[in-house]
């Protein structure tokens, strides 16, 4: 182990801890060790992977223990398509590593920077009705459980316990290494336009259907929106451009950056920069590989709040937000990103047991955002929403425990693998409704 006492923050600098310890094990052995340590001193530990979640869900004011020198591939299996990696493999490298064997995974959120295990115990998720979240891509985990023991766990070794540890939350042990289903490498041609929002909203049916993935995007006072249509495509990938350089970096990081930073000071500007902003999206195209094509980069920071709800409910609920936006006047410029996921049957999974839509809020870092949040959440919530587990939401275990119908059944495991609660920090012990 190694002390530490440093401040560590979450990507939006929102969440902060100082863990007294800080542990970088580069085996499962050592896992083990730090694991029975903790148990013996009576201490807690919890798991980072890159600090994405909005939540205090990695925060630790005593062990933090992170997987960045457990990653990369350990088995590929062509014939069953399917591959082993260390759980700390962030999604990028990950990706880059299926495509030298000739996989790729199905789908993918927006940003690759997050471990594989962090993207799974959250619940993170692309867009496309055809797809689940990541989680779902994943046929068997290796846990380290809150007595050291190390478990393989599939859907034929341990049906139920499975199913909690798919999206689990870091609560029912380590993860630390995951078998993924996967499929041929392929391409996308990737196709942005810009609509406007009632137009989209009287096509969202046909949009969400017709195309592999499908996301928009519109923007608060402002009536253009954009939509982002990604197909499967034989082509050859789109030879590099100074000008996609120009729009996905400079444009989408630097100038809006600028821009946000105008905002922070001089918040009136917001709507006019919010309807700037839509005037401005691009109309363009490219194809490229897939694990190249999914993620954007993200260098201007912000907090972010995030839902999903049935997805018959997503043009009632954006309409409600529109009129909730009207009347109060928020100080936002951010875009509001809606997407839709397949139901699955995990259990602490947000989209379990219905094809969902999901929308996220978003407020640059330092702006404040608790009232513009609350109000959305509140709408969310009055259509049925479950909070995205790595975004920021204000429920408590009342309210979680009615919306998951395994929920008592989660806990109930969690009880068995961690019989001492030393992955339980103050947030999962407040979500969790343990004293």
């Amino acid at each position: 182990m190694r002390k530490s006492g440093r401040k560590w923050s979450n990507w939006s600098g929102l969440v902060k801890a100082t863990p007294q310890t800080v542990v970088y094990p580069s085996h499962v052995e050592e896992v083990v060790d730090v694991v029975k340590l903790c148990r013996k001193d009576g201490r807690t530990l919890r798991v980072v992977g890159s600090g994405h979640s909005f939540t205090p869900l990695a925060a630790s004011d005593d062990v933090l223990l992170s997987l960045d020198r457990m990653q990369g591939l350990l088995k590929v299996d062509m014939e069953a398509r399917t591959a082993i990696a260390w759980a700390g493999t962030k999604l990028k490298t990950l990706g880059e590593l299926l495509h030298t064997e000739g996989l790729a995974q199905e789908n993918l959120g927006d940003i690759d920077v997050q471990s594989i295990a962090g993207a799974i115990s959250t619940g993170t998720h692309g867009t496309g009705l055809q797809f689940g979240n990541i989680s779902t891509q994943v046929v068997g985990l290796t846990v380290v459980t809150g007595t050291g023991e190390v478990m393989d766990c599939n859907e034929q070794s341990h049906p139920e316990l499975f199913k909690a540890m798919q999206i689990s939350l870091g609560a029912l042990g380590i993860i630390v290494k995951v078998t993924l289903r996967l499929r041929p490498s392929y391409r996308l041609s990737y196709e942005s336009a810009r609509v406007p929002l009632s137009d989209c909203l009287d096509r969202l049916p046909v949009l969400a259907s017709e195309h592999r993935n499908f996301e928009f995007y519109w923007f608060p006072y402002a009536e253009p929106c954009q939509l982002k249509m990604m197909n499967e495509t034989e082509k050859p990938a789109t030879p590099s451009r100074f000008s996609s350089y120009v729009s996905d970096v400079i444009m989408e990081n630097a100038v809006f950056g600028a821009l946000s930073k105008v905002c922070k000071y001089i918040p009136p500007l917001s709507a006019s920069v919010s309807r700037l902003c839509a005037s401005a999206v691009p109309t363009n195209g490219k194809i490229e590989q897939s694990h190249k094509i999914y993620a954007t980069k993200r260098l201007v920071r912000f907090n972010e709040m995030e839902y999903n709800l049935p997805v018959e409910a997503m043009e009632t609920v954006i309409r409600e937000m529109r009129e909730t936006m009207a009347r109060e006047k928020y100080r936002v410029f951010f875009p509001i990103e809606c997407r839709f996921a397949r139901e699955d049957d995990i259990w602490l999974s947000p989209a379990y047991g219905r094809n969902s839509a999901y929308i996220a809020v978003h407020m640059y870092r330092g702006m404040p955002h608790e009232k513009y949040f609350a109000d959305m959440e509140r709408i969310f919530l009055r259509h049925g929403g479950r909070p995205h587990w790595g975004k920021m939401h204000s429920l408590n275990a009342d309210r979680l425990s009615a919306l998951y119908p395994k929920w008592d059944k989660f806990l109930a495991f969690r009880a068995l693998m961690d019989p001492d609660g030393i992955f339980l920090s103050p947030y999962l012990r407040r979500i969790f409704a343990l004293n």
